[in-house]
């Protein structure tokens, strides 16, 4: 049996992928997506779990579940309809759900005293007929015990004939026709004859395909969808006719008629093949792309195999170019087939650690929920862009840093739904999460639409705790930054959202060890963006290769606008030691690397003979004075974190191809540690005017 546990292991993997499921469709019904597509598929994402969790005996989570999809049972049968408060106890079951399956696969015990309120608040809900008590519901699920056969037939009886033969492919993903026939005596009668037409010569018989078939006549008093359940799992595994002999007759024609309304793709009288024949015609490649489960270590280690590769390619490349041949143009031109056919290789192995944010994005909405319970703020997440693609690790170290700005933004960002009317706002606050790709970089950004930070209490507390100098004058945004300092922290009383000492210093020291970076931009009155820019990638990246002071340096290539190579009259002095370059009617500061990166005298007298136009995430736009440019190549980038901790202005490391070790340069931090007095520009004066010097 050692195959159990990976078994177990595939199932709440398929868990994770269902309640993702489930979220979506509780979410497009709560945008008013009632349509029978949108509530099939909540239930059916709930039934899959209750299924898989009934063969590991996961009893909390079997009759949960059990009661979460009888209630959507009812919906899409339509006895009972949405309404708000229906919408949110469903989002909380959900919630739930989540955590009962997170807990059977730690293997700890659920809070049962939440389970038993929900299960309550669920039955409340349930039409007449379905609350059977809980005990009953996971005992008849776990044992599978069978009605009393012999017993007296109910009214309002119907007879189908099921017809059943299994492909290879059903015994093969074992499926056992047996446990089929099983479920269908428990909505009633069976009598069951097997097919052997197609039983072949015991020498010609293939031990792994399939010949048998069964016909079953099941009379029961459940309609036809409850057939098509026990089904829904061997879906074109098998072939599969269901015939209804004789009319259900109901007392009153009313609830018939509902439910051909609501749920027309399971009416009684239909034959499966009609029904199942738009299926069979589609296309073959119009169903879900086929998908391969890896472990995780197996990629990292390919990964780090094709960053090895290119670092072999780079040494390739610079022992060819030291060779002195007469004619290398066809060892140059396979060296550059092998540098293609490395970056494809590459290329398609990061696509391979490519997912998208949207389940991280999910997981936020209930952050949202809860925090809007807590703090009697209504609040709702509106997500954009969650279909972005990021490196699967910074996906799964960004979910802490999310899940406190989330909170703060609901929290701190909001205002109360009296102040929020007074201020001619919905009661309603909107938390905007959106991620998008840009210059090679994501950026993800949790808006608020409150009152903004308010500065003056920053500013007053930031003096109070010492973290300023008393009297200080700062900018706004240099008060906005005050929240990263270790310690702040505007909350006056704890609560479970915040005043416990663990500030936004947090946020901003996981996202710098992802080698991204925060920022804040406020509006009073109109709410406030926190930006985190991260790297598209962690493993390789595109880069300028330039020499600075007599070190090797890469620059971002996603960063450069232009390479620049200034004449003498669009080179202008500001005040004392800054220069500026004239480009396209405006002047651009220029940043002397060497200077601030301490590889040269501050006082020394800057080069400006190649320039690189820079422009970084928060928009700045500067020009970075290096010595000399020598190629763009794909380096592969190795973390100084764990060896030289941050670095101000060096985001990382990379091998050349000589095997000497280059830094790689962070546009953004070259320019938070520039002087201020360089930064500061004027603007373009006139062209008929004397345009040598400028003076300030």
């Amino acid at each position: 049996m050692s195959d159990g546990p990976n078994i177990r292991d595939m199932f709440f993997e398929e868990c994770v992928e269902l309640l993702e499921a489930l979220d979506e469709g509780l979410t497009a019904i709560n945008d008013g997506a009632h349509d029978p597509d949108t509530v099939n598929a909540v239930f059916r994402a709930v039934h899959s779990i209750k299924g898989g969790a009934g063969a590991f005996g996961l009893d909390d989570l079997v009759g949960f579940a059990h009661t979460f999809e009888t209630l959507f049972d009812d919906v899409r049968s339509g006895r009972l309809n949405f309404d708000p408060t229906l919408i949110q106890l469903l989002f909380r079951a959900g919630d739930f759900l989540n955590d009962l399956v997170a807990a059977s696969r730690d293997e700890i015990e659920p809070d049962h005293e939440t389970r038993q309120s929900l299960i309550g608040e669920l039955s409340g809900y349930l039409a007449e007929g379905h609350d059977e008590p809980e005990e009953e519901i996971v005992f008849e699920a776990m044992t599978l015990d069978l009605p009393d056969l012999d017993g007296p037939p109910l009214q309002d009886m119907a007879v189908f004939r099921i017809t059943l033969k299994p492909h290879k492919a059903m015994l093969k993903n074992g499926h056992e026709p047996l446990f089929l026939i099983k479920a269908l005596e428990d909505l009633g009668t069976v009598s069951v004859e097997i097919d052997l037409s197609e039983l072949p010569e015991f020498s010609e018989i293939d031990v792994e395909d399939s010949y048998l078939g069964w016909t079953v006549e099941l009379t029961t008093e459940k309609n036809r969808m409850a057939i098509d359940e026990v089904f829904e799992f061997v879906d074109g595994l098998c072939e599969l006719s269901i015939e209804e002999l004789t009319e259900t007759q109901e007392p009153e024609p009313e609830p018939v008629e509902t439910v051909e309304a609501t749920a027309p793709v399971a009416l009684p009288g239909k034959d499966v093949a009609e029904t199942k024949e738009p299926k069979a015609k589609e296309p073959a490649n119009s169903g879900p792309k086929p998908t391969l489960r890896v472990d995780l270590e197996r990629v990292d280690r390919l990964i780090n195999t094709v960053g090895e590769l290119i670092i072999n390619q780079a040494m390739l490349s610079q022992r060819v170019s030291e060779v002195e041949t007469a004619d290398m143009t066809e060892i140059l031109g396979e060296l550059d087939d092998y540098k293609l056919l490395a970056r494809d290789i590459q290329e398609a192995v990061m696509a391979i650690r490519a997912q998208s944010v949207k389940p991280l994005f999910q997981r936020m909405a209930r952050i949202v929920r809860e925090a809007s319970h807590t703090t009697a703020k209504p609040a709702r997440l509106v997500m954009v862009g969650e279909s972005t693609e990021v490196d699967k690790t910074i996906i799964e170290k960004l979910a802490d840093p999310l899940t406190h700005m989330i909170r703060n933004a609901v929290d701190h960002g909001l205002e109360d739904p009296d102040k929020r009317k007074e201020a001619g706002k919905p009661e309603m606050g909107n938390i905007t999460l959106s991620a998008s790709h840009r210059s090679g970089s994501v950026y993800i950004e949790i808006k608020d639409d409150g009152a903004g930070l308010n500065r003056a209490k920053i500013y007053d507390i930031a003096q109070t705790k010492g973290l300023i100098p008393q009297g200080i004058e700062l900018s706004d945004m240099d008060i906005d930054n005050l929240l990263f300092l270790p310690g702040f922290s505007t909350a006056t009383e704890v609560s479970n959202l915040s005043g416990r000492g663990v500030g936004m210093d947090v946020v901003k020291n996981a996202v710098a060890a992802l080698g991204g970076r925060v920022a804040i931009t406020s509006t009073p009155g109109e709410g406030t963006v926190f930006s985190i820019v991260l790297p598209l990638t962690m493993a390789v990246m595109d880069g300028m290769v330039i020499s600075v002071a007599g070190h090797m340096m890469v620059v971002p290539i996603t960063a450069i606008s232009e390479t620049v190579l200034p004449t003498p009259s669009s080179i202008h002095r500001l005040g004392a030691g800054g220069l500026l370059l004239a480009i396209r009617d405006t002047f651009v500061p220029i940043v002397g690397l060497a200077q601030n990166l301490g590889l040269a005298p501050s006082d020394m007298v800057m080069r400006t003979d190649v320039l690189l136009l820079v422009e970084t995430e928060s928009g700045a736009l500067f020009a970075m004075a290096v010595d000399e440019i020598h190629d763009q190549r794909q380096v592969v980038i190795k973390s100084l974190e764990g060896v030289y901790g941050t670095v101000p202005g060096v985001s990382a490391a990379t091998i050349l191809g000589d095997g000497n070790i280059a830094m790689i340069v962070d546009p953004e931090g070259v320019l938070q540690i520039t002087p201020k007095a360089v930064l500061n520009t004027q603007p373009l004066p006139d062209p008929q005017e004397n345009t040598h010097d400028i003076a300030i």
